[in-house]
């Protein structure tokens, strides 16, 4: 009893110290939040600061971070008229499940930092809405306790490779057992990117916090450890995270589940072609939130190839970026089945939860932007409602004309003089076949 007693002594001095080095700033806002742009600054105000730069940091100078947000204005949305649109229909399937928006929420790790409740807040949220949740190993809520707070909700497991294979192995097991429905294999993160903010804060979990889905203090990644001037989850991923994870890892997570298996991290049409070849069932366009290396394409630019070169034989899903509801129809309009929003849910969490649903969910009009684009039904959206659009391009950049590769089905002709600024180029998507034949021109982008 004595010990126990000086075990929760010592707990609480450690989390006092914890709070007293990173301070609660003013969370007072005026008025309510009406976009996911109010919901971050809120977070920004409400949030300890090292927490706050965890959720929102990328890696490196963040070129990527802000260019998947940006890459969407690339894309225009070229709208019907004169549709019927009375009656709306948001719904579709994510590996053979039927969910009510075409949006479903990311893996996002440590999600009782931004609020009590964490991840079982989330997936009550999820089954209230009628959407689907991907659960992060790295919860700070395990596996069944989720699965608890949302028994019929729709629920996936994210996981990474680890070093020793059984706990990998067990993962699955307990995902198996506590009904979720799929696997999503992380396949962009043998190492963790360097995120110079969680450097700065020598980031670790709060200490009456911990990756609930492990037992052991080394993988749980408790604040107990000395990480020294490192971010803490850099040394742990290291020290935990197989390196040497390959394509023969894909081929022994598939003989070892029956679930439905997506790869999450492709960014490359090659790639794409290996994981269906391998069996997968479907791929999550992703660069980890910008979160691993920067300098990669905004995922909406890379969309368009990885859907064409699946060939649909497996669902393809994206991530990174989507704020709002027009982003959701681009990408549905280039071949998305659905869109996983993360750290829009992390900024709702840090909100409120309000009647088991996250205000950040509910709040942007999917059903006027379909209805505007004059289509009644997310099947109903396609590659000819978009314009695709390079605004004030410099040709004396050359270079930068990698942007119109054949991903943006985009044609851009060498011969102009390189003092001429391209203001606009323009390509409606729907006159396919010609642009196939123009792509080969420009094979070399």
């Amino acid at each position: 009893m004595r010990s126990h007693i000086n075990d929760l002594q010592a707990k609480l001095q450690s989390l006092k110290e914890w709070e007293s080095s990173n301070p609660v700033r003013s969370a007072d806002m005026s008025g309510k939040p009406v976009c996911i742009a109010d919901f971050e600054e809120h977070a920004r105000r409400f949030l300890p600061k090292s927490v706050y730069d965890y959720y929102r940091s990328g890696a490196d100078d963040q070129e990527t971070l802000a260019e998947n947000v940006a890459a969407f204005s690339r894309w225009k949305l070229y709208p019907r008229v004169l549709r019927d649109v009375s009656v709306m229909d948001l719904s579709t399937s994510v590996l053979g499940h039927r969910v009510t928006v075409p949006v479903c929420v990311a893996a996002t790790a440590m999600q009782r930092m931004a609020h009590p409740h964490g991840e079982t807040a989330t997936a009550r949220a999820c089954q209230a809405v009628g959407t689907g949740m991907m659960l992060s190993s790295w919860a700070t809520s395990s596996i069944e306790e989720v699965a608890e707070a949302a028994p019929a909700g729709l629920r996936w497991l994210q996981l990474y490779a680890y070093k020793e294979r059984r706990v990998t192995a067990a993962l699955v097991r307990r995902a198996e057992r506590a009904g979720y429905r799929g696997i999503f294999l992380t396949v962009d993160t043998p190492y963790l990117g360097r995120r110079r903010a969680d450097v700065r804060n020598k980031f670790q979990l709060p200490p009456h916090l911990s990756l609930k889905n492990f037992s052991s203090s080394e993988l749980a990644f408790s604040s107990g450890k000395d990480f020294g001037e490192n971010s803490g989850l850099a040394v742990y991923v290291a020290e935990a995270i197989d390196a040497t994870v390959s394509w023969e890892d894909v081929k022994w997570l598939r003989g070892l589940t029956s679930l439905p298996i997506v790869l999450k991290g492709i960014l490359r049409a090659d790639d794409a072609k290996e994981a269906v070849k391998l069996g997968v069932n479907g791929i999550l366009v992703s660069n980890h939130g910008a979160r691993q290396l920067d300098g990669v394409p905004a995922t909406i630019d890379v969309l368009p190839e990885i859907v064409e070169a699946v060939e649909g034989k497996v669902e393809v899903f994206l991530d990174g970026g989507v704020r709002k509801g027009t982003d959701v129809l681009k990408a549905l309009a280039l071949g998305a089945k659905a869109v996983f929003i993360g750290r829009p849910v992390l900024w709702g969490l840090a909100y409120q939860v309000s009647e088991g649903k996250l205000k950040c969910m509910t709040l942007d009009p999917w059903t006027p932007c379909l209805a505007l684009l004059n289509a009644h039904a997310c099947v109903c959206v396609h590659p000819d409602h978009l314009i695709c659009c390079l605004l004030k391009f410099a040709m004396t950049n050359p270079q930068d004309l990698c942007l119109c590769r054949k991903s943006f089905l985009a044609h851009i002709y060498m011969s102009v003089p390189t003092h001429i600024n391209i203001h606009i180029v323009v390509l409606i998507v729907s006159q396919w076949p010609r642009v196939k034949k123009e792509q080969k021109k420009f094979s070399r982008y």
